[in-house]
């Protein structure tokens, strides 16, 4: 068993993990750039919100939901001219990370918007009797009340882009999904794909731990 792992299938295992650790990087923190505004917009626009606007919550609401709905190895087929045209390629890391973010987006949007509606109106309403304004409201109330809420869905959406960053692999975006299936899956090596299996575990758990360590610290505070 151990002399499948020879000197270059373990340099293998290493970039495929640092291929990995860039794609999920890079689209979560870019997910959450675009997530976390339009979670806060969902909210604010919301019934009861500061900015109350039911259609405009909607729309936004529809194409979140539309995006959300569709199984990500359908988006990963159905972005491919954008993903080319972003970053000249359809395969490969960087690509990869276009059809992780736009995945990733919505997703962290609806956990944000969740996060938010725990936090107690009457903070809201607090800060708007003594004349705060929007910007105000949503920097120094809406958004440290629900910090470890947040912290929490970002934690979740880390861990998720992990799982869809192997799936990623089925169409050649490199990673550790890739040499699990060009290795593990078609040369029939079971060794490799246990071996890619037990990585992806170790990661996600690393990832959820820190960020439940992270929550618990906020949740303190």
């Amino acid at each position: 068993m151990f002399e499948t792992f020879s000197q270059a299938l373990l340099e293998m295992f290493v970039q495929s993990f640092w291929e990995t650790l860039v794609m999920v990087g890079i689209s979560g923190t870019l997910g959450a750039a675009i997530g976390v505004p339009l979670g806060v917009y969902l909210r604010l626009t919301d019934t009861g919100g500061v900015l109350q606007n039911h259609a405009a919550n909607r729309v936004v609401g529809v194409v979140i939901n539309a995006v959300r709905s569709t199984p990500f190895i359908i988006l990963l087929v159905a972005v491919i001219p954008f993903t080319r045209f972003i970053t000249g390629s359809s395969i490969g890391t960087a690509a990869a990370v276009v059809p992780l973010t736009l995945a990733a987006g919505p997703f962290v949007a609806r956990l944000v918007e969740t996060a938010l509606r725990e936090v107690d109106n009457g903070l809201v309403e607090a800060a708007q009797a003594m004349g705060a304004t929007t910007s105000q409201i949503v920097g120094k109330v809406l958004l440290p009340e629900a910090l470890p809420g947040i912290v929490a869905a970002l934690t979740v959406t880390f861990v998720s882009l992990t799982g869809y960053s192997a799936m990623a692999g089925a169409i050649g975006g490199g990673g550790l999904g890739d040499l699990g299936i060009r290795y593990g899956y078609q040369r029939f090596l079971p060794e490799v794909m246990a071996a890619v299996v037990l990585l992806l575990i170790v990661f996600v758990q690393a990832v959820q731990s820190a960020g439940d360590r992270l929550v618990r610290h906020l949740s303190h505070r």
